[in-house]
């Protein structure tokens, strides 16, 4: 998300728009003590508001290699999942993307996996600022 940790990291891959888009049916926890983000299947009615990274169509073989291995989707056991989604743009316009979905099950059963109410990471940051 532009202004967080990971978006000079997300930069390497190529360059890429940042589109602010919303994911209806997942859960957004704030991961503590690791202080990251973990987006995990929810009910209907929740929903996780960040953005929609969009790189050139020719960066796409070297760009879903370098996030999945950032992600940790090769991991034993993987971290993150890369899972095909539909967010919606806040146009209303409804676009296919890849989201990451937080894998590590095990992690979740421990204390510190706590929901981020309304689903935006960014009010985290306004917590611990």
């Amino acid at each position: 998300m532009p202004g967080e940790r990971n978006e000079a990291v997300a930069a390497r891959g190529g360059a890429f728009e940042a589109t602010p888009a919303r994911l209806v049916g997942f859960r957004l926890l704030h991961l503590l003590p690791e202080e990251y983000p973990g987006i995990v299947p929810g009910e209907p009615g929740e929903e996780v508001r960040g953005h929609i990274l969009r790189y050139r169509e020719s960066d796409w073989p070297r760009v879903l290699p370098f996030l999945d291995a950032l992600e940790g989707v090769h991991d034993t056991p993987p971290l993150y999942t890369r899972e095909g989604v539909t967010v919606t743009l806040e146009s209303g316009e409804r676009v296919p993307a890849w989201v990451y979905v937080y894998a590590n099950a095990a992690r979740l059963a421990r204390p510190g996996a706590q929901p981020v109410p309304g689903g935006d990471w960014r009010q985290v940051g306004e917590r611990r600022g």
